[in-house]
């Protein structure tokens, strides 16, 4: 199964020269760019774990792609993706996320049916990554 989740999520995963012209594109827009990973990517946990700190002034992407790089060397077998903040007055949010490194395998979510008062039914999601314990979800 694959995770789809953000801008370009149901694309073909991006090139490495792709990312670096969408990263490009934000820079040229003067929005601050962030990485971020996990490997609980269920689509609720919106608070991925952070890779640094926001670029902020950015004048060449070269800066973003060596930070992916690294993060993809320690975050090999989970999830990292990509943002950009617009901190402009009236918007001040984020404009753009993207998936740009996944693991492998990804072993995708069960959906799981609850009954609940009134004859009503419940539905919700559960990665199977999460029945294994945190470092290991992926190796």
């Amino acid at each position: 199964m694959r995770l789809t989740q953000g801008t370009f999520s149901f694309l073909p995963d991006l090139t490495d020269e792709q990312i670096r012209k969408q990263v490009a594109y934000c820079i040229a827009k003067g929005w601050a760019v962030n990485l971020e990973f996990t490997d609980d990517p269920h689509p609720r946990n919106t608070y991925w774990e952070m890779w640094g700190l926001p670029m902020f002034d950015l004048k060449d992407p070269a800066p973003v792609m060596y930070e992916l790089e690294q993060c993809r060397k320690v975050y090999a077998n989970g999830y990292i993706r990509l943002s950009a903040f617009d901190a402009s007055p009236g918007w001040e949010s984020l404009r753009l996320s993207f998936i740009v490194h996944r693991p492998a395998e990804e072993p995708g979510f069960a959906l799981e049916r609850q009954e609940t008062a009134g004859r009503g039914i419940r539905y919700t999601t559960h990665a199977y990554a999460t029945d294994r314990p945190v470092g290991e979800r992926y190796s």
